[in-house]
């Protein structure tokens, strides 16, 4: 049994409209390179992003967003990034950029399960909070 890993992660964001700012968590990207661990998940909101844009175009936007989960994957079907080493992908997905598609800061972690950890992030920084009955 092996210690905990040290992990990166962000968040993937969706900014309907760059020059207003706003944005929707849609997923995140987690990394581990002593794991050989580089996984996307991504979960669209469209009454969350439609608040925001009522004029996005959800079908193209989702066709961009496919490509994040496949350059994590790697090979051929996401070349030329896709041929890269998962941590130089994990670096150009997160790379500052100034389009509808952002990404947080790099944030670090530690854990021992890193699906787990990668679903607890969608909970916990894409899925909207559940409502709890009122006491």
């Amino acid at each position: 049994m092996h210690g905990d890993d040290t992990y990166d992660y962000a968040v993937i964001r969706v900014v309907p409209r760059v020059e207003r700012e706003e944005f929707v968590n849609v997923g995140i990207i987690v990394s581990c390179e002593r794991a050989g661990f580089l996984e996307a998940r991504i979960e669209l909101d469209e009454t969350r992003l439609r608040a925001l844009d009522p004029t996005l175009d959800i079908e193209s936007l989702s066709r961009h967003l496919e490509m994040i989960p496949a350059i994590c994957r790697g090979g051929e079907s996401a070349a030329p990034i896709g041929l890269l080493q998962p941590r130089a992908r994990f670096h150009w997905l997160t790379a500052k950029r100034s389009s509808i598609i952002q990404t947080s800061a790099v944030h670090m972690g530690r854990c021992n399960d890193l699906p787990a950890t990668l679903e607890h992030l969608m909970d916990r920084m894409v899925r909207p909070p559940k409502a709890t009955a009122p006491r």
